[in-house]
């Protein structure tokens, strides 16, 4: 392996390796840092925790030229799916910039626009940016991206994943033809090469990491559980393996809330944070979680790429992600920069399918962690067994025609269809009939007719009612009390 000195950067450049303490390149850093060097578009694959970032800022900075001072359009942009991933690159950009010269500006959503436009103005060498918030600050024409010499893509496969491809083209048209494009991602596949393969001109192709390949430094493992049962197994877990520097996943933001309060109650130094949060909380949950203030961070899969933190001791999926390949990301929260950790994930009897589908990503079995501290249900794991009987319809076995399934036949149902000119008489309860076949429904209506018909004489009968005897309401006659009063007047 070579080391920094021979991959051609500037003195400058090397000086802010030495600050960030890096000793020996990556396997993406010594492949692509060459290429960037000599100008060429760049599509590299690398899974996370392998230093991306540093893989295209250092030879990118190594290069730029120093601007002046004053006001300046920026000539370097990074565009970052999530506001957390953009503060990350951008604390690794500010501490190659002190010691190559350049000025660094970060805008995402979430924030005020007023400080972010301000900075703008007084111009900038390195702009990094999330989709949303550049497309409006480009709609209210603060940024001026026809002087970008270098466009970086990070996390491609995440921006596409988020719908990102509308803003992305905006900022893509906006910026010159004449460009050294470099789009790094965790996987290249269909998707990237269909949507942002035609935005680079001749790229050479980097990939350290194939679709589904995790990091060798996480170990993992799976426990099968009931879904009621989870915080349960997860104080299990804390208690037997260890409770300082974890990240826990949760699949919802309430889940979240949910699974990080169970914890607090329990005594532990837990926070959530997930997209419904405040910038302002989201920068403190992450800082709390740096110094160690916060020993547990309950996060959802927005966040699994936008997390990073040294030294995290293991991940718990404490709900299996929707997408297959979020638990690569998910589980490169640990073990990154050569260091060991592990992950476990949590299964349900309804996630064995999700399960089967990472284990089929990932390319082998998930093995089994147990607990001296809890039993395990292994049962949960297994398929349930399949009816031997025959199918309906089957030939052997099959139930007669029109029979319905789990009722016994009757004598007292319904009879089949007689065939043409046949009678057929119905000996359910309530269907009697006559001695000679016909229905009673005749004499029925005869008798029905008849009682009308006495009704109507006795109606015929009665006496006229006088004209002058008023009802009022109610149907009740006051004309006697009427007849009272006249008389004792």
């Amino acid at each position: 392996m070579s080391n920094f000195a021979d991959l051609g950067l500037s003195s400058s450049a090397l000086a802010a390796v030495d600050r960030l303490g890096y000793e020996q390149p990556t396997p993406v850093q010594e492949q692509a840092i060459p290429l960037v060097l000599e100008g060429r578009d760049l599509i590299a694959a690398a899974s996370t925790g392998t230093g991306k970032t540093a893989a295209f800022l250092l030879p990118t900075l190594s290069t730029l030229p120093r601007g002046t001072r004053g006001k300046r359009a920026p000539r370097v942009l990074v565009v970052s799916p999530t506001r957390e991933l953009a503060q990350q690159i951008a604390r690794t950009c500010m501490q190659i910039a002190r010691k190559t010269g350049h000025f660094v500006t970060t805008v995402f959503g979430g924030t005020p626009y007023g400080p972010q436009i301000n900075e703008i103005r007084r111009g900038t060498d390195v702009l990094i940016a999330t989709p949303g918030r550049l497309n409006d600050l480009m709609e209210r024409d603060v940024v001026d991206l026809g002087r970008i010499e270098v466009l970086v893509l990070d996390e491609a496969d995440r921006m596409l994943d988020m719908g990102f491809l509308p803003a992305v083209t905006t900022i893509v048209d906006a910026t010159p033809a004449e460009r050294q494009t470099l789009l790094f991602s965790a996987t290249i596949d269909r998707s990237i090469e269909k949507n942002l393969g035609s935005l680079l001109n001749d790229p050479a192709i980097v990939e350290i990491a194939r679709n589904g390949e995790t990091a060798k430094t996480v170990e993992q493992f799976m426990m099968p559980i009931k879904n009621f049962d989870k915080p349960e197994l997860l104080r299990a877990v804390l208690e037997e393996k260890g409770s300082e520097r974890v990240i826990v996943f949760a699949r919802t933001k309430f889940r979240t809330e949910e699974c990080a309060e169970e914890l607090r109650r329990a005594g532990y130094r837990a926070e959530s944070i997930h997209s419904d949060k405040s910038q302002g909380q989201r920068r403190r949950a992450l800082e709390n979680f740096r110094r160690g203030k916060t020993s547990i961070l309950v996060a959802t899969d927005v966040l699994a790429r936008g997390i990073d933190v040294p030294d995290v001791d293991h991940v718990i999926n404490f709900d299996l992600p929707d997408m297959p390949e979020d638990y690569v990301h998910r589980i490169g929260r640990t073990g990154r920069a050569g260091e060991q950790g592990y992950a476990i994930s949590f299964v349900t009897r309804e996630s064995r399918r999700t399960l089967a589908e990472i284990e089929k990503l990932i390319g082998k079995e998930i093995p089994l962690m147990e607990l001296e501290t809890y039993e395990l249900d292994l049962s949960l794991l297994k398929k349930p067994a399949r009816s031997k009987g025959p199918r309906k319809g089957a030939g052997r076995g099959a139930k007669p025609k029109g029979a319905r399934s789990g009722r016994p036949a009757s004598p007292d149902r319904r009879p089949a269809k007689a065939a043409h000119g046949e009678r057929v008489r119905d000996a359910r309860p309530g269907r009697a009939q006559r001695a000679d076949g016909r229905s009673r429904n005749a004499e029925h209506a005869k008798k029905r007719l008849e009682f009308k018909e006495r009704r109507a004489q006795a109606a015929a009968k009665k006496p006229a009612v006088a004209s002058s005897k008023k009802r009022l309401s109610g149907g009740y006659d006051y004309s006697k009390f009427a007849s009272a009063s006249r008389s004792a007047e």
